[in-house]
């Protein structure tokens, strides 16, 4: 049959029967490839997987099936009884066996699909048949049943609040054991209405690509409060004690989730000795809200499985798992501008060890390259060089194209290129004007409205950093075109991440501060004789020397930002101070304003 009838173009559906019901599948792919399968939650179909299986489907055999009761899968008769855990077990099988006879399968869950992929891989009747496991917003209930156990057994203030917490948040399981209930709602007003609150409330594009949600919705979650009746109860009261996974496991957890608590999954490696985490800045229908990253995960981990089994080894978590930051920025894709030296390029690193692919950007063509190079051998899976003027708008507008075309759409985009220049207005020639202008703030203005378009059009969020300065909080009566530039860059900033919060697209300003980077050896100052200049600079480079602030520290702060979405970072002590002295004490910023520096 056409896969348009499943809602996925170019689908090839089969018929599974077993254990009395008849499962609808639909295979993309060529079959000789590696088999993810996806399973679906609730109240969902197998539809909700169409945009990332839809980017699978070139490198993977693909595979989705509507559980049983759901979607164009027939439902058991009676419904009491019909959608244990035991029974969820055979379905799978059998669909493993029927589209995947000869090897195991790479299994990915969302919801109550990742509910139902804990049990095949603790099981032991499912191993040799899965050779991994993606997990997305839905904890094993053998798991979760010893979770609250350990919790009430030994209270402590945080561990009552942690299950007082999730208790709370699992108001829906409550409503879903109640008679009737569920029943009534979905096949009355609820159902009708779902669609439009998911797409508020989620923030999920408009309409119904791939054919999601579908007509059989109603009558989906009506079947579907069978899971939770027929297993929750019993398993959350008797949790199994041997729920080992037997295959690697890769968690991705979006931070967002209004359903489940991260805390949930705090003791998982007890469970799953072979675990890979990841964190994503997002609510719980991750499928549909950022399709891109999910599938990037799931590419890079079930083709980790496969080189381990080619090489003989077991697969361990990635060498990035050693940076902090690792679960949330690993496989993301990370441009930073003036990134050949200093700031830009400890960014670079940082973002590299943390296992994102990093894209360099610097008018130094070499500098950029070999940025990549070493952001490479620091643990970046990919990197590239690329060679650009930031305050050429034509010519970013072409790297922003290649970029996409080559590399993908940019998670994160570091605004970092700027140039230094001292002296005071009366001094500073209008060409000088002009030149700090075109590199500290268009060159911000270009990459927030080049990248920044092309993150708000694929709707699945991002981040953007622009460096600004301490001198944005302290105007200066001899760096008055500087200042200027980094405090219409802090403003900027601020404007855009008012305009791009509801699209899930953060904003941060950095401040760094007195930072020893090579930008005192490339700064001009106005108004003086190359002979004084020489002498300026060589003094201020003296100071920066002196002040010793790692570019490393600024980096770190970077993405401590974005991992916080934080609006405004002062990093180094003194931008921390003028921040709070143009705060609270305007009168002393200004007398500060009127000093001439002794350098």
């Amino acid at each position: 049959m056409s896969g348009d009838a499943a809602g996925i173009e170019g689908a090839r559906e089969r018929r599974v029967r077993t254990g009395g019901v008849d499962l609808c599948v639909v295979e993309l792919g060529d079959a000789r490839q590696p088999t993810v399968v996806l399973l679906h939650g609730y109240p969902d179909s197998k539809e909700v997987w169409s945009e990332v299986a839809g980017r699978l489907r070139d490198r993977f055999h693909v595979v989705l099936y509507d559980v049983r009761g759901h979607g164009r899968s027939t439902a058991p008769l009676p419904l009491r009884g019909g959608f244990t855990l035991e029974k969820l077990t055979d379905d799978f099988l059998a669909v493993a066996d029927a589209v995947s006879p000869g090897a195991p399968v790479h299994l990915v869950g969302h919801d109550w699909g990742s509910v139902q992929g804990w049990e095949f891989v603790t099981v032991a009747r499912t191993e040799g048949r899965v050779a991994s496991f993606t997990s997305i917003s839905g904890p094993s209930l053998d798991h979760l049943g010893h979770w609250v156990k350990e919790r009430v057994s030994r209270p402590t203030p945080r561990r009552a609040l942690q299950v007082l917490g999730q208790g709370a948040r699992s108001w829906y399981v409550y409503a879903l054991h109640t008679p009737g209930l569920p029943e009534a709602a979905w096949r009355g007003p609820l159902g009708k209405r779902w669609p439009a609150m998911l797409e508020r409330l989620e923030k999920l594009p408009p309409g119904v690509s791939g054919g999601y949600p579908t007509a059989s919705l109603p009558g989906d979650a009506a079947h579907g409060a069978w899971l939770y009746r027929d297993n929750v109860r019993a398993r959350a009261l008797r949790p199994r004690t041997d729920a080992y996974a037997h295959v690697p496991v890769q968690l991705i957890t979006p931070t967002g989730d209004a359903y489940l608590s991260q805390r949930l999954y705090d003791d998982l490696e007890r469970w799953a000795p072979r675990l890979v985490r990841r964190t994503l800045a997002a609510k719980h229908w991750v499928p549909r809200t950022r399709p891109d990253q999910v599938a990037a995960w799931i590419g890079e981990f079930v083709t980790a499985q496969g080189d381990a089994e080619r090489a003989g080894t077991a697969v361990a978590p990635p060498p990035a798992a050693r940076s902090p930051y690792a679960e949330r920025f690993g496989g993301r894709l990370v441009l930073v501008t003036g990134a050949a030296s200093g700031i830009g390029r400890a960014t670079a690193f940082a973002f590299a060890e943390a296992g994102a692919r990093v894209v360099a950007v610097d008018r130094d063509a070499a500098g950029a390259a070999r940025t990549a190079e070493l952001a490479r051998l620091t643990g970046a899976p990919q990197a590239w060089g690329e060679c650009c003027d930031v305050s050429d708008e034509g010519a970013m507008e072409k790297l922003a194209v290649k970029v996409a075309a080559e590399y993908g759409v940019v998670d994160v985009l570091v605004n970092n290129a700027g140039i230094g220049l001292g002296g005071t207005f009366m001094d500073t020639t209008a060409e000088e004007w002009k030149k700090v202008l075109d590199v500290n703030l268009w060159g911000v203005i270009h990459g927030c409205r080049i990248f920044g378009r092309q993150m708000a059009e694929r709707g699945q969020g991002g981040h953007i950093v622009n460096t600004a300065s301490a001198a944005a909080f302290q105007p200066s009566r001899t760096l008055a075109a500087y200042s200027t530039s980094k405090a219409a860059v802090l403003m900027l900033s601020e404007c855009l991440r008012a305009e791009l919060a509801g699209q899930g697209i953060g904003v941060t300003a950095i401040c760094p501060g007195v930072v020893n980077t090579g930008i005192v050896a490339a700064t001009r100052f106005a108004g003086l004789d190359q002979e004084e200049e020489r002498h300026r600079r060589e003094k201020v480079g003296r100071a920066y020397v002196r002040r010793n602030y790692p570019p490393e520290k600024v980096a770190d702060a970077i993405l401590r930002a974005v991992l916080l979405d934080r609006a405004v970072v002062p990093v180094a002590p003194e931008a921390h101070a003028l921040r709070f002295v143009s705060r609270f004490a305007p009168r002393l910023r200004r007398t500060i304003a009127r000093l001439d520096p002794p350098l």
